[in-house]
């Protein structure tokens, strides 16, 4: 192919969006799997993989719903499991969205912590009781950051395995 080939456009800006969506786990604002998805949809819709384009694009959207459910279950169920309130990480989140604008980037987490940790201070009344909840909510946000790289991961690897097959 050549660099004037549409189809080779298309594989580029399919790359460019599923390489995006892999930062945006890390990069506030770039929403990764709907970015990753997206890619491969571009590419199945305009690459001219056929059928076999449509059957990458039915496994990558199977991999972004279940890893998009999956990132919000199950670091949800061990807060819950350890008793960390909703509460407490939506005043997480708002300081880290705060802390983004105040500070780039490193407020975003300075003011997660910041946040979870007030919460779970006023909450239970001192820092001792509220710092083991402040890194539960640490680790559940990690978790939730590891699944979604992964089901961005797979995807990636789904679409250059279609890629390299049709």
């Amino acid at each position: 192919m050549s660099l004037t080939d549409s189809q080779t456009v298309v594989t580029v800006v399919a790359a460019l969006a599923i390489l995006a969506g892999l930062a945006g786990v890390v990069v506030p604002g770039l929403p990764a799997l709907p970015l990753c998805w997206g890619g491969v949809l571009v590419w199945a819709i305009f690459g001219g993989a056929g059928v076999g384009g449509w059957a990458v694009f039915a496994a990558a959207t199977f991999v972004a719903v279940s890893g998009a459910v999956i990132k919000y279950a199950w670091p949800g169920r061990n807060l819950k499991r350890t008793g960390v309130p909703t509460s407490t990480l939506l005043a997480g989140g708002v300081l880290g969205i705060v802390g983004f604008f105040v500070v780039p980037i490193v407020g975003l987490v300075l003011g997660f912590v910041g946040g979870v940790w007030a919460a779970e201070r006023l909450r239970l009344g001192s820092h001792q009781l509220a710092w083991p909840s402040t890194v539960q909510a640490l680790k559940a946000a990690g978790l939730s950051m590891l699944v979604e790289f992964l089901a961005g991961l797979v995807i990636a690897v789904l679409w250059a395995t279609g890629l390299l097959l049709t």
